[in-house]
């Protein structure tokens, strides 16, 4: 029984077959239908949403299947009934769960007691499906995605900073993480990217200044300064993360081709510029996009093992 909790769950050949894999479903949106019947995933909210919500639903129905809205407040998961419990329930009625909720722990649990695929469709540790959208979308515009130079620049003490230094490493990319001093990702997340990078030829690290981090790069990312459950920091967080705002100062030091990105919402003229957001370098819409795709490919992935080999592996 695979998952898909973490960015690191997925092999370097595993992130590139999943890749694969979404690019082949967004040229032919129904090639796979592993849900066809129509079988069932269930997909719980317990936080905002609007692109995992419409993304996953719209994916689901691709693949065959039916969307299963689980208003996570009304389950009282934790809360009216133990996550283990509500697992076993949940594993006896779909093909997948789909969890977009607080607490990493808690979708560990999820997994090990459904007895079905569990995907992460947010944590406050992880995004693991987004970054499988970001890496498709830099893949589109920039080709293969090793030797690529990544700057992601503001508040990296967050989901998105772990998983782009996990995901960036295993993709073989170069990963520069700026922030304000103590807005960085913990040291067990740079050592965990570090091993991986150091299979891939790949490198990760921490960059001060965030002109430095961002001159040379392919890629240049920010994330919303004030993450769900912090907003009475909002005006604090302003002040601090005024110098990593993606200005177009500041992405003028990138290549000149380099491309810009945002998971959203986007905040214009605090983490990011309206003239970047709109910009020609700006790929966000892409990016949005690609959830769906790339959200396909990881159920497809998880819920048919022989999607997992790569179909021209015997013409090498």
């Amino acid at each position: 029984m695979r998952h898909f909790l973490r960015d690191d769950d997925l092999s370097p050949a595993e992130q590139s077959r999943v890749l694969d894999l979404a690019a082949e479903l967004k040229a032919s949106p129904h090639q796979q239908r592993p849900l066809a019947g129509p079988r069932s995933v269930a997909m719980i909210f317990d936080k905002p949403t609007l692109r995992t919500q419409t993304s996953f639903s719209a994916g689901i129905a691709e693949l065959g299947g039916f969307p299963m809205v689980v208003e996570g407040r009304l389950a009282g998961i934790g809360v009216r009934e133990s996550v283990e419990d509500v697992a076993r329930v949940l594993g006896r009625q779909v093909a997948a769960v789909v969890w977009r909720t607080f607490h990493q722990s808690d979708l560990d649990t999820m997994a090990a007691h459904a007895g079905v695929p569990v995907v992460n469709a947010l944590t406050d540790e992880f995004h693991p499906c987004q970054l499988v959208a970001d890496l498709l979308t830099v893949r589109e515009h920039k080709g293969d995605l090793a030797g690529l130079t990544a700057a992601f620049v503001g508040d990296a003490a967050c989901n998105m900073g772990n998983s782009w230094l996990l995901a960036g490493a295993t993709a073989g990319m170069h990963v520069r993480v700026s922030a304000p001093e103590g807005y960085l990702p913990d040291e067990a997340m740079f050592a965990r990217a570090a091993e991986i990078a150091a299979g891939t030829g790949g490198s990760v690290a921490a960059v001060a200044d965030p002109v430095a981090a961002v001159t040379g790069a392919d890629v240049v990312v920010t994330d919303t300064w004030v993450s769900m459950g912090k907003e009475e920091e909002a005006e604090a967080r302003a002040a601090v993360f005024a110098p990593w705002s993606l200005t177009t100062r500041l992405l003028a030091h990138a290549r000149p081709d380099a491309v810009a990105l945002h998971c959203l919402p986007a905040y214009r003229g605090k983490e990011i510029d309206a003239e970047v957001l709109e910009g020609p370098q700006s790929v966000v819409w892409d990016e949005a996009e690609n959830r769906r795709h790339a959200q396909k490919a990881v159920l497809a992935f998880l819920l048919d093992p022989s999607l997992a080999q790569d179909p021209t592996a015997g013409e090498r």
